[in-house]
């Protein structure tokens, strides 16, 4: 275990009861609980490293290039999606005899305002949100408190990809299964990138922006 001091231990504890609250609690609050829980981890990571919380999620200034932004990102999000449309899902689908449930986007297909509106929410919920909760939060904190091995990597991201695709129950069987999938590739970047967040979350936003933009046209 690496060497951690006790406000090391004891606010990712504190963040997590929080979190699990937010989520699970008699207080519903919609989409935005993402976005208040990803206001709690930054909170709490500001706390933790003192100031640097942006940098310890993996917000690091040295790695916001507009290549990988806008060029690389959005490549692996268009191979990630092909893999998705055309492999997983079929491949998924076939095994559970269940498709994915889709009821929840119905209103956004040939809806332009629902969709922008939806498109937006959804970049700043999942596009960040999820990756700075799963990736940058849960999944850094893990490797924190167990290290680096390629037994905790692989570790880190079943268990907190398996979450990931626990909290995608609204899609049924088979959503669960191919958000694990994906989320799970997902944060196989996020390690080989070594920690790179503003990669995945870009990765993240523009996979969302074809799906969504899919599912408006009828395609989905």
């Amino acid at each position: 275990m690496n060497k951690i001091n006790l406000r090391q231990i004891l606010i990712p504890l504190i963040t997590i009861a929080i979190i699990l609250f937010l989520w699970f609690g008699p207080i519903h609050l919609g989409f935005l609980t993402l976005i208040i829980t990803s206001i709690v981890v930054f909170i709490a990571s500001a706390i933790e490293y003192k100031g640097k919380g942006f940098s310890a999620l993996g917000f690091q200034r040295e790695k916001f290039k507009i290549k990988n932004i806008f060029v690389l990102s959005p490549l692996v999000a268009l191979g990630l999606f092909i893999f998705y449309a055309f492999v997983l899902v079929p491949g998924i689908t076939k095994l559970t005899g269940v498709p994915i449930d889709y009821s929840f986007f119905n209103e956004i297909t040939g809806n332009l305002p629902t969709f922008l509106i939806s498109l937006l929410l959804i970049l700043a919920g999942s596009g960040f949100g999820e990756e700075i909760i799963f990736r940058g939060y849960f999944m850094r904190q893990f490797v924190k408190f167990f290290g680096e091995s390629k037994i905790s990597i692989a570790l880190s991201i079943v268990l907190t990809t398996g979450f990931f695709g626990f909290m995608h129950s609204s899609q049924g069987i088979t959503g669960q299964l191919v958000t694990f999938v994906i989320g799970s590739l997902i944060a196989l970047i996020f390690y080989l990138r070594k920690y790179d967040l503003w990669f995945v979350c870009s990765v993240h936003c523009f996979f969302n922006t074809i799906g969504l933009t899919c599912i408006y046209f009828g395609l989905a």
